[in-house]
């Protein structure tokens, strides 16, 4: 069920959400970082273990995503409009760091919180179609339940008026904000809406070239 332990994670959330909030009125913004967009946490957050399914048929797991700055937004392919115009802000954002080494680019990571529908020829064919460069992935509800929480956000199935004569007629309910990833593979912060892929890119590539080797 989705819904299973969405007041637990919807209570957690809040609680990190909150967490936040206090830690900037009482430390202040970082001294360490400057960014437009991006409220960092006082201290990157070690996230648990996480493997979840990519598109291309390979495990997406803690260490893939070292050494990099990522990017993380929860959505679904059915998702009318939060989905496709943040992936479009991202890719406006992806196209600004492209003359970046491969090696050390940002990365943006969509994970489906529909594994029922979103298979993965269907994930990968969606956010491909934003961006090349596009992770995308997804994993069972208990997986993605434990994802979401480690990173804040939530997620709720929201069964439409026929659900009972077609399990099809649903959709989701789900956080909007983005996560930011260190290359440690850290929790550093967070990207709220509206956003802006010009400073978004801007804020990326910064980071980068200060923590490129």
């Amino acid at each position: 069920m989705f819904n299973r332990n969405f007041g637990i994670i919807l209570i957690v959330a809040l609680a990190a959400g909150l967490g936040l909030v206090l830690a900037q009125k009482v430390f202040g913004p970082s001294t360490t970082k400057a960014a437009d967009t991006i409220i960092f946490y006082p201290q990157p957050r070690t996230l648990p273990d996480f493997s979840l399914s990519q598109s291309d048929g390979t495990r997406l797991i803690p260490g893939e995503l070292k050494g990099h700055w990522t990017l993380v937004f929860f959505g679904f392919t059915s998702c009318p409009d939060v989905c496709p115009t943040t992936l479009a802000e991202l890719a406006q954002a992806q196209k600004q760091w492209e003359p970046l080494p491969e090696s050390i680019r940002p990365r943006v990571v969509f994970v489906s919180v529909d594994p029922e529908r979103d298979t993965p020829a269907r994930l990968g064919e969606y956010a491909h179609a934003f961006h090349k460069d596009t992770l995308a992935a997804t994993a069972d509800v208990p997986s993605l339940e434990r994802f979401a929480t480690a990173l804040g956000f939530v997620f709720q199935k929201v069964p439409g008026t026929h659900f009972a004569e077609n399990p099809d007629d649903y959709t989701l309910d789900h956080s909007s904000s983005i996560a930011v990833l260190d290359p440690d593979g850290k929790l550093a912060g967070l990207i709220r809406p509206p956003f802006n892929p010009q400073a978004i890119a801007a804020d990326l590539q910064s980071l980068t070239e200060k923590s490129a080797p």
